[in-house]
């Protein structure tokens, strides 16, 4: 007894808001052996006596206990004492007085029955499916509650009996949803209800089978948004975001019911958000069911625009030199955001149509907040209706600028808004259609001296403006800018020394910095203009509320150091060297949310590329924070739906439902600067090779288990990219070395590549590995490895064919439409872009292990067989055309034994319809020619009519086709060199000879010039013709091989050819006859090989 009164004492204790008195509760709490916790806690949790406070601390600790150890705790117990919990729980619920004890022990009893489903779904308490049964057509009001709670909580609580109890299950819902006399109940049914569908899916038998409760889950969205509770709106939001397709029955009532409830201003504004946000949801989850509800999305746009409407009249606007947080519960907020999806989600066929008029008479409005509110929702439906908008961009675009000269301040930043979304969302067209107008009118507004709002805000227009502006298009006006930016820079120094108002600063800074970023080696001449200045920011900035400044002014420096170059910078290098030295040495100082961190983690990176090895000596100061940044863990937490409650009001948590009331929260704070950090890794393992070398170890144990960091795919991407730079890096060390670090990534790399959900991230991953085969050569991978990545091989290619059939298949489904069809090619791409890597593996794989690696490519020859079929699209084709021609080129003459898989369809293909197949089988013609061996002979004379065909097709030389015709032009110069035997090389020479240069292909351009020597150099009567007539015709296509940078002086080939030159040169006349057929370029491209080569 005085031990449960101790226990009480620190229950109350963990409630404390004393921290030092909190802390030591918990940590006591922890050392109490699982078992006794069981005990204690379900006595407090029974003992009506005990405050009610303290009760509730024992429910929820006792839940949190069965979520997170029940496997630790539970199974150990005696059979007596799991049984006594059991009974004791629904005893409990059925006594208790007080409903939120009540309801608290209900959840305690939906994550017990939780955790005893077995593998096979039997239910291991069927006392709870009595109670259930009993409680849910009880006369008590309580019990009735009680069931419908537990139900919502557990909605698959009936495991493997479901289906058997699907039709009890149904009509004591719908009963319950048609409880006239106790609305509680109506609402808890509805949302079990929605719980019970949501567990199921895809399960589309089961939805159709519950389809007729919907009206009734309506109804009780309504009436619950009337009596203040949005908990049923929240389980609309729910179906229309996981199970879209349940509500497409009743779709018309469910859309018009959130319209409804949206428009209603009488309502909280989160309840009119969250309405909003079930059409918002289905706009991106069932888009092409909404675009059939055109009416519906009419009248939902101008609610959208009317909640963007609602804003305060705020005097200290302009003046505010803090920018806070957008306010995320604000309507005009939400409004935005939501255009925004919607844009996006129907495309911008749908939305423009609706908008544009609406947008037009706002920004007619005398009010300001609709003309803030009009160029606002032009900026947010720029990505969404993208297409469309770029038709009437002049329109908008003028339109748009003649309000940076509005009266009201708040509509000209909003100007400033528009124009700086649409410089990014439209770039480069908008850069180049509008540079003249756009610079001037946003230098125009950064003079705006009275609302230094506005100036910042058109500083950041400029930003985005000279993010993505073509360098060409900048400089006319780099001049003007630069004096501009200087003259508010200077001004704006003063202010900061004199009122200590910082916030044009900011902004001007980067906006030099992306000038200067733009500009490059032109931005030198001002460099002297703004270093001094710059330097003078960091050495004294040092207050705490300038660290946003500094650690953009540090940016700003070391992306002029970068743009200007080396020579330029070096004057500055060491001494702002020492000033981030000292911000380094001093950062043990910062707090971990310093923004200043991750700026300087880019400034080190940026003064790596400037000084490249000399860099070397810094990295003992700069690898220690690096890695300090690189290796954040984030807060996580499993939490169900009770947690989440309390904590969504905490700050910096993002939300992934689990489905099954559970929910995984993750605090994003310093994810970002994570992900700069492992960037930054990658950058110097790139940019420094074996000067990285002695870092390579620590870097490659932080890297590999990041392949699994799924919170931020920039992570993963950095990780991957890092494992070949390493391996090089790591190189000096000796080959033992770079062994060892290959086996620890080897592993972690394949799994990658089978695992990772991210097709992005994926390709990444592939790519990575691919380059790690081609450095570590034959014998990297062992039995092991070779038989998990051949599984992983065989499941992708297997997934490749199913995706198309899904395709297909939604290509059949009632809500088709053209968007559809753009969605659905975007997918294939996505499909066709993880193929091009499973080639880029192969690829390796046969480089370096030859014919010992085809016994292992057997158990996937039928896949690429099957890519090869005449029924396949063109990317199937191409790609497996391009595994056979690896498989020739790297496996011959052993890879004879799979001609009869691809021979036929390569000498089809050769005339295929789509160029990329004809090239891929062009290509395996040359190889087939170099490495394949006797056994090819009669093929590469079979191919040569039909290459030959191709290169004489009219249009053979137009974009699309040019490469597909130089890889069979290379393939018949291929055949003619290594297979002369094949063709009659004296009919075809002349012919191949008018087909040259190869301006496109450069490798295949190497191929033809090295054949092209080699007939040179044997004097071959052809090509010289009759007194070396035929030269000055070699001159040209030399001389247009070299303008087109077809070959590179370094090439063996361009010193070969130089010879040749060099030779005529001491002709005379020749020399003269061939020199003055060519142009002014190509006797200077001839002048520069014959210097260099």
């Amino acid at each position: 007894m005085a031990e449960q009164q101790q226990f009480y004492l620190l229950l109350s204790n963990l409630l404390s808001p004393d921290n030092a008195v909190r802390k030591q509760a918990e940590e006591a709490y922890e050392n109490i052996p699982g078992q006794s916790k069981v005990t204690f806690l379900l006595q407090a949790l029974r003992n009506t006596a005990a405050a009610e406070e303290v009760r509730q601390m024992a429910a929820v600790l006792m839940r949190r206990m069965l979520s997170a150890s029940f496997d630790e705790v539970f199974p150990n117990l005696t059979p007596e004492v799991q049984n006594a919990v059991k009974d004791e729980l629904l005893l409990g619920i059925q006594m208790e007085g007080s409903s939120n004890i009540r309801k608290k022990t209900c959840d305690i009893a939906a994550e017990l029955s939780r955790n005893l489903i077995d593998d096979d779904g039997n239910n291991q308490w069927p006392e709870i499916l009595k109670f259930l049964f009993e409680s849910v057509s009880s006369q008590n009001v309580a019990l009735r509650e009680a069931a419908l709670h537990i139900f919502w909580n557990f909605p698959g609580i009936f495991g493997n009996q479901q289906q058997h109890y699907l039709d009890v299950i149904k009509r004591m819902l719908l009963q319950c949803m048609q409880d006239q006399e106790n609305s509680t109940i109506r609402m808890l049914a509805a949302r079990a209800a929605a719980a019970f569908v949501l567990a199921n899916e895809n399960n589309a038998p089961l939805q159709k089978h519950f389809a007729d409760m919907l009206p009734g889950i309506l109804q009780a969205v309504n009436d619950s948004c009337y009596q203040n509770d949005d908990s049923v709106l929240k389980s609309l939001v729910e179906l229309a975001d996981t199970a879209p397709k349940y509500l497409r029955p009743h779709l018309e009532p469910t859309l018009t019911l959130s319209l409804k409830l949206c428009a209603d201003t009488g309502l909280e504004n989160m309840q009119r958000q969250l309405a909003l946000e079930v059409i918002v949801t289905l706009s991106e989850t069932a888009s092409a069911m909404l675009r059939k509800h055109s009416n519906i999305v009419s009248q939902a746009i101008p609610q959208m625009l009317a909640m963007m409407v609602d804003l305060e009249n705020d005097e200290n606007w302009s003046n505010s030199d803090e920018l806070e947080d957008d306010d995320f519960d604000s309507n005009a907020v939400a409004g935005e955001s939501a255009l925004d999806r919607i844009a996006c989600g129907l495309g911008g066929k749908v939305v423009l149509p609706l908008i544009k008029e609406h947008i037009m008479q706002m920004l007619q409005n005398p009010d300001w907040k609709y003309r803030h509110a009009g160029l606002m929702a032009l900026s947010a439906i720029g990505e969404g209706c993208h297409q469309q908008m770029e038709g009437i961009l002049n329109e908008i675009v003028n339109f748009v600028l003649l309000f940076l000269q509005d009266p009201h301040p708040r509509v000209r930043y909003a100007a400033c808004n528009a124009i700086g979304q649409m410089a990014t969302d439209f770039a480069p067209t908008f850069q180049r259609k509008f540079h003249d107008k756009v610079i001037s009118a946003l230098l125009q507004t950064m003079e705006d001296q009275a609302n230094p709002r506005v100036q910042a805000h058109a500083a950041a227009a400029l930003i985005n403006f000279t993010e993505d502006c073509p360098k060409s298009l900048l400089l006319p006006y780099l001049d003007n800018l630069v004096n501009h930016l200087h003259v508010i820079m200077v001004a704006k120094l003063q202010e900061l020394i004199q009122k200590g108002t910082k916030l044009v600063l900011e902004q001007v800074v980067t906006s030099i910095a992306s000038v200067a970023d733009t500009a490059e080696e032109k931005f030198v001449p001002y460099y002297d203009l703004f270093m001094p200045s710059l330097k003078h920011i960091v050495e004294n900035g040092v207050q705490k509320e300038l660290r946003l400044l500094r650690g953009k002014t540090i940016e700003c420096i070391s992306l002029i150091g970068l743009a200007v170059g080396k020579d330029k910078f070096m004057q500055d290098a060491s001494d702002v060297m020492q000033l981030l030295l000292k911000t380094q040495t001093d950062s043990s100082e910062l707090e971990d949310d310093d923004p200043q961190i991750s700026y300087m983690i880019s400034a080190w990176a940026r003064m790596c590329k400037i000084l490249g090895k000399e860099f070397q000596q810094y990295l003992p100061v700069v690898m220690g924070p690096l890695m300090k940044t690189a290796s954040i863990k984030p807060e996580v937490a499993l939490l169900d739906t009770q947690d989440m409650e309390n904590m969504s009001e905490d700050d910096g948590w993002e939300f992934v439902n689990l489905g099954d009331q559970q929910s995984f929260g993750i605090k994003t704070a310093g994810l970002e600067e994570k992900a700069t950090a492992c960037q930054m890794l990658v950058c110097y393992a790139k940019e420094l090779k074996e000067g990285f070398a002695e870092y390579t170890e620590q870097v490659v144990k932080l890297m590999v288990p990041l392949l699994k960091f799924y919170f931020h795919d920039g992570v993963r991407v950095a990780a991957a990219e890092s494992m070949p730079l390493l391996l090089e890096c790591a190189r000096v060390q000796g080959p033992e070395y770079v062994t060892q670090m290959w086996h620890f990534m080897c592993d972690s790399l394949i799994k990658g590549i089978g695992t990772e959900p991210d097709s992005d991230v994926l390709s990444e991953i592939m790519h990575s590995f691919a380059k790690c085969i081609e450095l570590m050569g034959e014998g990297c991978l062992n039995k092991e490895h070779l038989e998990e990545l051949g599984n992983i091989m065989k499941g992708k290619l297997e997934e490749h064919f199913k995706n198309q059939e899904l395709r297909q298949a939604k290509r059949q489904d009632e809500d088709y439409d053209e968007q559809v069809e753009e969605n659905l090619q975007d997918e294939d791409d996505s499909d066709v872009y993880i193929l091009t890597k499973i080639s880029d593996i192969l690829h390796s794989m046969f480089s370096c292990y030859k014919d010992k690696v085809l016994p292992w490519f057997e158990q996937i020859l039928p896949l690429i067989v099957n890519l090869i079929c005449p029924h396949r699209p063109w990317a199937d084709k191409q790609w497996g055309l391009c595994i056979f021609d690896d498989v020739i080129e790297h496996c011959s003459p052993t890879s004879f034994k799979y001609a009869e898989y691809f021979l036929r369809p390569m000498l089809q293909y050769i005339c295929d319809n789509s160029p990329e197949v004809r090239q891929a089988a062009a290509y395996g013609i040359g190889v087939m020619a170099q490495f394949g061996g006797e056994s090819y002979r009669p093929f590469c004379t079979e191919a040569i009519p039909l290459l030959v065909g191709v290169i004489q097709m009219e249009g053979s030389k137009t974009k699309e086709n040019i490469n597909a015709t130089e890889n069979c032009i290379s393939a018949v110069g291929k055949v003619m060199k290594c297979r002369p035997e094949c063709v009659n090389v004296n009919e075809v020479l002349p012919h191949w000879l008018s087909w040259l240069p190869l301006h496109e292909d450069k490798e295949e351009a190497v191929h033809t010039f090295s054949y092209l020597c080699d007939l040179i150099e044997s004097n071959n009567p052809i090509v010289l013709g009759p007194n070396n007539s035929s030269l000055p015709r070699v001159f040209a296509i030399i001389a247009d091989g070299l303008t087109n940078e077809a070959i590179k002086n370094e090439d063996a080939c361009s010193k070969r050819l130089a010879n040749v030159i060099r030779q005529v040169q001491g002709s005379g006349g020749l020399w003269t006859e061939c020199m003055t057929s060519l142009n002014e370029a190509q006797q200077a491209a001839i002048q520069n090989l014959l210097n260099t080569a």
